[in-house]
This record gives structure tokens, C-alpha cells and sequence, in this order.
């Protein structure tokens, strides 16, 4: 095995300055995903449940992730993986027709999968925290899921009582309650404006979704990192333009497409133009 490297002064030969120890949040394991997510049941606030009731088709309009719910469970028979289970919580708004009134809703997405996060037994503790026991970091590795808003493909009307799939509860009322109660974090349902309708309704909306995320495992470990230098900013602190409207005016480009159409118009490539299509 090759000598460890150790902190310190290295030779000029190496090009670095010094070798230094770092606290880090190292990567095990990650995978990446694009998932098309279809029939999320559309869970509507009470106001928009009106306008879904009069409604003959829903279009839509936008999709926005507002937040994940992470959880972290070892894998008994394979040691040092761990499966990680994610909910996805979105804010769905889209207009019916006839009227062209705008809906807004939540839709829940669950995806599991499983990853390697290797295997230790250490506590941790800190200085600026409790010292106690209980105050100890937990063995599991820490997962990280990082998402983009989904793109919005499709949302459909639905003239008969569906059973839900948003939490797999059933069609009772009572149960769906319970079901978002539980799962449905405070700051989640804080975010509409008005409170989610959960009773029964002849007319329900389920939405299709394009989802692109990256999760990862990740445990706090140190490592022997190489230094260049310090790193010294080279761009000056230059205050901005607040009071001249016209200099921010004057570095928006002239926009010659608005004024001279293409003669052709290509789908969208890449998952910035698709969402801008979208609304």
C-alpha cells in the first residue's frame, strides 16, 4: 500500500503549498433519476373543488416542488445499504373549461430506493450542542435529495370516485384525513392558501409529472486534502444600478425573434425550454 499522505508542508515539486486535514460530508453512494410520475391523485383546496365540479376538462398550468420528506432505514440483509425512502410534496395549479378558472392543489410522490452507505458504529458529539447521550449523532448516513420543479405533462378529469393514490389510503374521507394529517407536514399545507379538500367529489383531477432528482449518501468523515493558496476573491464589491433603470434596460439584448418569427418551431431539447413551455 502507498504511504499516507500526512497534513503539513509538501515538497515544491508537488505544487501545492500543504497537505490539510478537513471535516467533510463524504459521498458513498448516489444515483440519478427521471422519473415520469402518472396519475397523482390531486388533492384540490376547497375553493378550486367548485370550479372542478362545474368543470368538463382541466389543463395545466404549473408544477412546483415544495418540499421532500426523507427517511433512512438500514437493509438487515445486506450490510452497509440502506434504503431511502422519499415523499415528494407538490403544488399543482392548473384552469378548467369552460370559465378558465384557475385550480389549485397538492400531490404526494413516494420513491424508495436503495444505496450504499458503508457501516459505523461511532458517536458523535459537539461541543456546542448537548454532551448528553441522547444528544449523539445517529449511525445512519445522511441522505440528501436534490430535485428540480417538475414538469407538468398532463392533468385529466375523472367523472367517477377513483380510489386514492397520493397515500395509499382508501376512498373513505375520514381515512384520507387522517392520511394527510400524518404525513402532510405543517409548513406544507402553509403553503396554499386555502385548506385542501378531502371529501368525497364525483369529479377528481389526476396530474402526470416529470421529475428529475439526485440522491445521495453521504457520512461526515476527515480527509487529507491538497492546498494551492488561500482563496482570495479577484472581483471588486460593485454596488448595483438601482437608481438607473435605464442602464439595467440597456443590457437586455434587442429580442429579434419577437419581431421576425422563425419559419419553423423545433420542441423543446432540454428541461429549461420544457418547462417554459409549460402555462
Amino acid at each position: 500500500m502507498a504511504d499516507r499522505v500526512l497534513p503539513g508542508p509538501l515538497e515544491a515539486s508537488a505544487h501545492f503549498k500543504e497537505a490539510v486535514c478537513v471535516n467533510v460530508r463524504k459521498i458513498y453512494d448516489s444515483c440519478k433519476d427521471k422519473d415520469c410520475v402518472e396519475d397523482l391523485h390531486f388533492y384540490p383546496t376547497q375553493a378550486s373543488q367548485a370550479y372542478i365540479d362545474s368543470a368538463c376538462s382541466v389543463r395545466p398550468r404549473s408544477a412546483e416542488l415544495l418540499g421532500v420528506d426523507i427517511d433512512v432505514e438500514e437493509v438487515g440483509f445486506n450490510r452497509g445499504y440502506y434504503t431511502v425512502d422519499c415523499k415528494y410534496f407538490y403544488k399543482i395549479k392548473g384552469v378548467t373549461f369552460p370559465g378558465g378558472h384557475e385550480i389549485t392543489g397538492m400531490c404526494l410522490f413516494d420513491k424508495r430506493v436503495m444505496l450504499f452507505g458503508s457501516d459505523a458504529n461511532a458517536k458523535v458529539f459537539w461541543s456546542d450542542g448537548c454532551t448528553c447521550p441522547m444528544g449523539a449523532a445517529s449511525a445512519l448516513p445522511t441522505a440528501v435529495c436534490e430535485a428540480v420543479d417538475p414538469i407538468i405533462l398532463s392533468m385529466k378529469l375523472c367523472d367517477t370516485a377513483c380510489k386514492d393514490r397520493g397515500c395509499n389510503c382508501n376512498g373513505d374521507p375520514k381515512e384520507v384525513q387522517t392520511c394527510v394529517d400524518t404525513f402532510v407536514p405543517s409548513c406544507i399545507r402553509d403553503a396554499f392558501e386555502d385548506d385542501i379538500y378531502l371529501d368525497a367529489a364525483q369529479h377528481q383531477v389526476y396530474v402526470t409529472l416529470g421529475q428529475f432528482s439526485i440522491i445521495r449518501l453521504e457520512r461526515e468523515t476527515q480527509l487529507v486534502m491538497p492546498v494551492y493558496d488561500y482563496c482570495m476573491p479577484e472581483k471588486e464589491c460593485a454596488g448595483g444600478a438601482e437608481n438607473d433603470p435605464c442602464a439595467l434596460f440597456s443590457n437586455i439584448p434587442f429580442p429579434v425573434d419577437e419581431f421576425f418569427p422563425p419559419d419553423q418551431v423545433s420542441l423543446p431539447g432540454d428541461y429549461r425550454s420544457a418547462l417554459g413551455s409549460i402555462g
